[in-house]
């Protein structure tokens, strides 16, 4: 996903800097890394508030941005030996009921009714297929798990009892892939935050690894993002096959272009897996963008088309009112009226 132009930061930032963006305001932003991705934060604030308190309140957004990212990897990832989703993938098929984080309770949830949504293809219960697959996570097997102590109401403790918000939930049958979605929940989260640490007049852009949200009030001709062209995904100077403009909500891309690797049989597989066959998807896309209010609905709503195909795509992501664009295994770029109304450029040439 490209930035645009004006916010495009230096290589590293360990401080906000700000670059004047009009007359009324001023860009300040900030990088570093979460979840295995680089994370770019870029707030619109106007120039008339006191240089010294925009920067203390903006270095404090970026804080809760850290912060609820951190929080979402200890709870949600599935690399981290000591997450709370990896505790409660080792007690997969035990038929028990667990206390859990808030933040893990709502994964489970949104999951649960993605898969519903999507009539299967948003799968979270893929994750033993991704490590057949050769993308290995935390170890499940082999590992010693503790006793299945109950409390005294009867529930495995995943989390202190005293966490606020914690929920009782059913453990699941089959481990679950914590997956885009949890990007997708990071970035609610962590731009809501943000937001509590900025003045109501300001906005933000905030993206980890190409998957972006935006908050609050947006420069006057929106936050410009360009759709990466995934032939050239590697090429950090390859033109956007189409921009457009985000004033509010955000825009989640899925996509075989990076995320690839050479499996134990030496054929080339993704991590894109088709919940049927549990390989690996052919369905002759390569990369599935969708722009929409929610960042986690968003990561769905692209794997889902992904996973539909080139054939159905079109009709379904229509059907269903979705700003959508794709690149099929051609190189060909689709997009729905909806997309192409948000494009303030695209590359004409590409469209098939």
């Amino acid at each position: 996903m490209h930035l645009p132009a004006a916010a495009q930061p230096d290589a590293a930032l360990p401080e906000a800097a700000g670059d004047a963006t009009g007359p009324e305001a001023e860009l300040l932003r900030f990088s570093g890394r979460a979840l295995g991705s680089q994370l770019k934060l870029f707030i619109s604030a106007p120039t008339d508030a006191a240089p010294d308190a925009l920067r203390g309140r903006a270095e404090a957004a970026w804080s809760a941005v850290v912060g609820e990212f951190s929080a979402v990897d200890a709870a949600l990832s599935r690399f981290r030996e000591d997450s709370e989703l990896t505790a409660l993938n080792r007690l997969a098929g035990s038929g028990r009921i667990a206390l859990v984080s808030w933040r893990l309770r709502t994964m489970l949830a949104i999951v649960h009714r993605a898969g519903r949504l999507t009539g299967g293809r948003f799968d979270a219960s893929v994750l033993e297929a991704l490590e057949r697959l050769g993308e290995h996570g935390a170890s499940l097997v082999g590992v010693d798990v503790p006793a299945l102590r109950s409390s005294p109401d009867g529930h495995v403790p995943l989390v202190d009892p005293e966490t606020t918000r914690a929920s009782l939930v059913h453990i699941p049958d089959l481990p679950v892939d914590s997956g885009g979605i949890g990007k997708g929940l990071a970035l609610r989260w962590a731009a809501a935050a943000a937001m509590a640490s900025l003045p109501e007049t300001a906005g933000l852009l905030l993206d980890a690894g190409g998957d972006i949200v935006s908050a609050g009030t947006a420069p006057t001709e929106g936050w410009a993002v360009g759709v990466e062209d995934p032939i050239a995904a590697l090429d950090e100077a390859a033109d956007p096959l189409a921009v457009y403009s985000i004033f509010t909500g955000g825009v989640s891309t899925s996509s075989v272009a990076v995320r690839n690797w050479t499996a134990a049989d030496g054929s080339v597989v993704h991590h894109l897996v088709d919940p049927v066959t549990r390989q690996s998807a052919r369905t002759g896309l390569i990369a599935v963008t969708v722009a929409g209010p929610d960042p986690a609905w968003n990561e769905v709503w692209s794997k889902a088309l992904f996973l539909g195909g080139s054939e159905s795509i079109g009709e379904e992501a229509r059907r269903r009112g979705l700003a959508a664009w794709w690149v099929d295994e051609r190189g060909r770029l689709g997009m729905t009226p909806e997309a192409r109304v948000r494009s303030s450029w695209i590359a004409e040439e590409r469209v098939g």
